[in-house]
């Protein structure tokens, strides 16, 4: 994708389309109004009418506007005046692309980068720009035999600026959210991906295959023998019962000579039955989406290295299947951790711990500045926070209010959530060092809690993503969250924001 920023009127620029935004009581927005000026009120004629609606999530896509060099010129509806957010501007420029998606555009230009909206310069309104809209193109067939859908040829984005000095701004963010983007794209693919395809096998050569030709970006592959002889009982226990090897996958990322690195985990289970404890069958397909975790990792670590940011990132997945069988691991069963701490198997469907456990504890070896594990770890995160924010937990401060923060600037939100002693208690157990799940109360938080017995001397954060990361019904599919956060977090600590 090409991108360009202009600061001429919006209306004197040739392009297949021009977004432009109306308020609602029939206000125009600053792109609107220039081409209402140059058509001589042809706009205010279509609000008089009715045709055009300030309402958000209206849109109509207009032709041969006269006084106007472009060929079409999207009207989006953007709500009431000064009241736009991050997530107004995105929800208006998805309408708008969704609206044109099936045209022949090959150049877009987005004028709504020329209005007020809270918290967002240029810098973030062509990174949402870049993001949204390749967001509202996403499609994923490749599953399906026969003639694809035509994707719409969309090949250069321009962002339309106030003054110069915003060029600069809006050229970076456009990059970073092509960046962002890619990474997002991937997650997808691979949260969309069926369990038959998207094993773990399959995850490892995802990861050696971003790191071929890349100078910076190596991956390594470790095998159940050798996690076998590391001590990983804990994880090798969850994959007992599956046929497909369990793979654990190390990516490092070198943009900063000798710095400790940041690391992020995320949990691979490419699918989920519950094991022993299984799983009802209704809605069970979805748990081809257990992976998210991995996915947003590894497509954090696409996007940082196709931004070639100067930090150093590791990346660590412990993929595996959780099945049943004869060999599964049964509830009430004792389990030993890398760590030495030992865990009694109370339900094999709370999995995702017992393989987070290991690969934070392997993860100690490179002294990380920071580990971040992410993971679609509880139901009762969903509970919680419902579908809209992912749940922030962290045994530092500091880092907690870095993730908050980078979620809320880039549009990818989560929740500081507790922790603490009264929750960790909820873990004890009669028979060995802790019990992997704490009842039926807090079920998130305990989760947490048990990770948090882990990381000892670490600073710490944990993203329980089971409420974001896809989407079911009509709309079912993976959501490439939380990329944005991670690469928002990694920019900043990069020193890579404007």
């Amino acid at each position: 994708m090409k991108y360009f920023t202009t600061t001429s009127n919006v209306s004197r620029r040739a392009a297949d389309c021009v977004i432009v935004g109306v308020y609602k009581r029939g206000k125009l927005g600053t792109g609107a109004a220039d081409i209402d000026a140059a058509s001589k009120g042809f706009l205010r004629g279509l609000i008089k009418s009715g045709d055009i609606s300030g309402e958000p999530g209206r849109v109509a896509v207009l032709t041969a506007v006269p006084g106007v060099k472009a060929t079409r010129v999207a009207v989006v509806g953007l709500g009431k005046t000064g009241e736009m957010n991050a997530a107004g501007f995105r929800k208006a420029v998805a309408t708008a692309t969704r609206a044109i998606a099936h045209t022949k555009a090959k150049q877009v230009l987005n004028a709504l980068t020329l209005e007020p909206v809270a918290n967002c310069d240029a810098y973030y309104l062509a990174r949402h720009t870049v993001e949204t809209i390749s967001e509202s193109l996403y499609r994923f067939d490749q599953m399906k035999s026969g003639r694809k859908s035509p994707a719409m040829p969309l090949h250069t984005i321009g962002l339309a600026v106030l003054k110069s000095g915003d060029a600069k701004k809006a050229a970076r963010g456009a990059a970073h959210g092509d960046g962002i983007a890619a990474g997002v794209s991937l997650a997808k693919d691979l949260g969309n991906l069926p369990a038959n395809v998207c094993t773990p096998t399959y995850l490892a050569r995802v990861a050696k295959n971003l790191a071929s030709g890349n100078g910076k970006l190596t991956t390594r592959v470790l095998s159940e023998a050798e996690m076998k002889k590391l001590g990983m009982g804990s994880l090798l226990s969850v994959t007992a019962g599956a046929v497909e090897p369990a793979k654990l996958i190390v990516m490092h990322y070198k943009g900063a000579g000798s710095e400790q690195p940041v690391v992020l985990v995320g949990k691979g289970v490419t699918f989920d039955t519950g094991g022993i404890s299984l799983k009802p069958g209704v809605g069970m397909d979805e748990m081809k989406f257990d992976m998210c975790g991995a996915a947003s990792v590894i497509g954090a670590m696409a996007t940082i290295s196709k931004l070639k940011l100067p930090i150093n990132v590791t990346v660590v997945v412990p993929a595996v299947e959780n099945m049943p069988s004869g060999t599964a691991t049964r509830p009430g069963d004792i389990v030993k951790s890398m760590s030495g701490q030992t865990i009694e198997v109370l339900n094999t469907d709370a999995e995702g711990r017992l393989i987070l456990c290991d690969a934070l504890t392997y993860s100690r070896r490179f002294k990380p500045a920071a580990i971040i594990d992410v993971a679609t770890l509880t139901g009762a995160c969903v509970v919680a926070l419902g579908n809209h924010r992912c749940a922030i937990y962290s045994n530092n401060d500091s880092l907690r209010e870095e993730l908050f923060g980078a979620g809320n600037a880039a549009e990818d939100l989560g929740w500081p959530m507790p922790m603490g002693e009264p929750y960790a208690a909820q873990l004890k157990s009669n028979f060995a060092d802790m019990a992997n799940i704490g009842g039926s109360g807090g079920g998130s938080v305990t989760a947490a809690c048990f990770l948090g017995k882990f990381t000892d001397g670490m600073v710490w954060g944990h993203l329980d993503i089971a409420g974001v990361a896809w989407k079911s019904g009509v709309e079912k599919g993976a959501s490439g969250r939380p990329v944005s956060l991670l690469t928002e977090f990694l920019l900043a600590r990069a020193g890579a924001l404007p």
